[in-house]
């Protein structure tokens, strides 16, 4: 026998390359179309394709194995607090500028804008998770500095142009002679974290102090995202009180500002992305919105963020299961293959459920972003949107080790896509609130909201009558809500069931029959185990093909 035969390859999945992450996905279309952005498909057609060929693939793992390098000093010994990325991760910055991703519904506001640009997200989002944290950065800046007037800065004239622009433009330059610009953000300090309010950094006006004149900053801050980005929105303590700034890269007179990057972050996942902890010394900055107003200021840009953080886990959710059911359709084991087998089919198909859940929702809650003066949209935004970060953000790290675990040995194994994806996974509960700070700003939301409160209950008690479980599921919540005084204590089952509540009405009203009617059983009936983190339904042969089918078109092939 030929000893080589050993290394003949037999049984082994090939990667998943050359497909389309829109056409193959069945829920993500409908709800594209249901939500009124059916004009985008032809754009996001072509996004999905060329997200899906191996070279972008290939770019996502790069931007991963060469993570950013800090470079404080140039080689004649000036300091210019740069980091450098591989190439990779400019070929997908450039591909998400030239869509607009970053700013595209301020830039050309139609119906619809907001939930295609939520649709090119959550697909960018399944083949790399960092180019994502500057993409929502600069999208949500644009809610503070698209309205903001001029003053020691003219946003309109000398930034918005560039905030716009498709072209991505990664050189450090003043604003002046850069063809596009990016925007990060500095909140958190080592002593604080999410409690802003504890910032220690202090601004002292250079003339006369108020919203739009110059500042000069000194002081920390332990988070600042995206540290190459052309200006910062940061937050500092004034003799009003906490107040928001523009940091920009550059100085006025054409040096860089007093910016020091101590180091980047190493973090768990996210690796492709800088993080960074900087110094502020006497940086120049401009005050943006109102003295001692700066959490206000800020309110709708975070609705944003927490909204791109639901999305992102959606990606993460959906590219998870496309990995698993292509790996189980093609790995074969005890005589049959694993998607044949009857217990993993249950598996992947409560998978299949999750994150067609996942996309329903997120992209109900971009298109609730773009009617905020309607009653009901606002409370989605305000009431729902936490509910939602802090549910799907942690439903994506327990169903993520699922899809690992479908793969056996090589799901564990950097070689293929499944260590990144679950180490993505965690970012965006902890990001932009962690899942307590969620949990509490739901029930400050239902407290101050008193009127959408009433108006979501209506829209939920619409689906009242079709399935039992939703309608006890329903009083419960209810229920805890109603206890004010014991309302902290339940808060994150009030978040959590109320983002349930909303999945399942979404579902009833827009999926088929065997969508929803299994994944009420599943999460709210009374045999739902959904406290754990083991994830399979009890569906009939016939619903699970159904399913999965629906959830990957190619397994029917």
């Amino acid at each position: 026998m030929d000893c080589y035969s050993t290394h003949d390859v037999e049984n082994q999945v090939e990667p998943l390359v050359d497909y389309s992450l829109f056409e193959t996905d069945i829920a993500l279309q409908e709800n594209v179309r249901r939500e009124g952005a059916a004009h985008a498909e032809p754009a996001l057609i072509e996004h999905g394709h060329w997200l899906g060929r191996a070279a972008t693939l290939a770019a996502g793992q790069e931007a991963n194995r060469h993570p950013p390098e800090f470079r404080p000093y140039d080689a004649n010994g000036r300091r210019i607090d740069a980091v450098s990325f591989h190439p990779a991760w400019h070929a997908l910055m450039t591909g998400i500028v030239g869509r607009g991703m970053h700013s595209g519904p301020w830039a050309r506001p139609a119906p619809g804008a907001q939930v295609a640009r939520a649709a090119f997200y959550l697909m960018q989002g399944q083949v790399e998770a960092g180019t994502l944290c500057p993409t929502t950065m600069t999208f949500a800046s644009l809610a503070v500095l698209g309205s903001e007037p001029a003053g020691e800065v003219d946003f309109a004239a000398d930034w918005l142009p560039k905030l716009y622009s498709l072209q991505y433009d990664a050189s450090d330059q003043p604003v002046a002679l850069k063809r596009g610009v990016l925007i990060g953000m500095g909140m958190t300090e080592k002593q604080g974290g999410s409690d802003v309010r504890s910032n220690s950094t202090r601004a002292k006006p250079l003339a006369a102090p108020g919203r739009g004149r110059a500042y000069r900053l000194v002081g920390h801050k332990w988070f600042y995202s995206v540290p190459q980005s052309d200006a910062h929105l940061v937050l500092a303590q004034t003799n009003e009180g906490l107040s928001c700034f523009f940091v920009p890269r550059w100085q006025p007179d054409g040096t860089h500002n007093a910016v020091r990057i101590q180091r980047l972050k190493d973090k768990l996942g996210n690796r492709s992305n800088a993080s960074a902890e900087v110094e502020f010394c006497d940086a120049w900055a401009v005050m943006v919105g109102e003295p001692g107003r700066g959490i206000v200021t800020l309110m709708d840009m975070i609705t944003h963020t927490r909204l791109d953080c639901v999305a992102g886990s959606a990606a993460l959710l959906r590219q998870g299961l496309v990995q698993a059911l292509h790996h189980c359709s093609g790995r074969s084991a005890f005589g049959a293959r694993l998607v044949e087998k009857p217990l993993m089919r249950q598996v992947l198909a409560d998978l299949a459920l999750e994150s067609e859940a996942a996309t329903a929702l997120s992209l109900r809650l971009a298109g609730a972003a773009e009617r905020p003066d309607d009653l009901l949209e606002r409370a989605l935004c305000r009431i729902v949107t936490p509910a939602a970060k802090f549910w799907v953000c942690k439903r994506s790290v327990a169903a993520l080790g699922e899809c690992m675990e479908t793969w056996g040995g090589n799901g564990y194994v950097e070689d293929g896509p499944m260590p990144r994806l679950y180490r993505e996974a965690p970012v965006n509960s902890i990001w932009e609130g962690s899942g307590n700070v969620m949990c509490l700003d739901v029930l400050r939301a239902l407290d101050r909201e008193q009127e959408g409160f009433a108006v979501l209950v209506a829209e939920l008690r619409n689906c009242v009558g079709i399935h039992a479980a939703y309608d006890l599921a329903l009083d419960a919540w209810l229920a805890l809500c109603a206890d004010t005084d014991r309302a902290p204590l339940h808060a994150r089952r009030i978040a959590g069931m109320l983002a349930l509540l909303v999945q399942s009405s979404l579902l009833m009203r827009y999926s088929p029959g065997y969508v929803w009617e299994t994944f009420i059983a599943s999460r709210l009936g009374a045999s739902s185990w959904i406290l754990g983190d083991a994830m399979a339904t009890t569906a009939s042969d016939a619903t699970t093909e159904q399913l999965l089918v629906r959830a990957w078109p190619p397994i029917a092939a």
